[in-house]
């Protein structure tokens, strides 16, 4: 069964998320590894921030353009 273009829409918004939080969730735990092994200041430390709705979105489209080539 084929998807309509809303269900198709809503599955590459989750695939974009998803991609965007796995990256973030690994800078995320690396940072956490390096304040524990003592590497980074915890003063000083830049956290990464999550993905934003700009950002999933502008994932979305690339996964798009990708799935309407032949």
């Amino acid at each position: 069964m084929s998807a309509n273009a809303y269900e198709l829409r809503q599955g590459l918004l989750g695939q974009a998320q998803g991609i965007l939080s796995d990256k973030f969730n690994a800078k995320y735990n690396k940072t956490m590894f390096l304040l524990e092994q003592g590497v980074l200041n915890p003063k000083t430390v830049t956290w990464p921030e999550p993905p934003t709705s700009d950002e999933i979105i502008a994932e979305a489209e690339k996964l798009y353009k990708f799935v309407q080539t032949k």
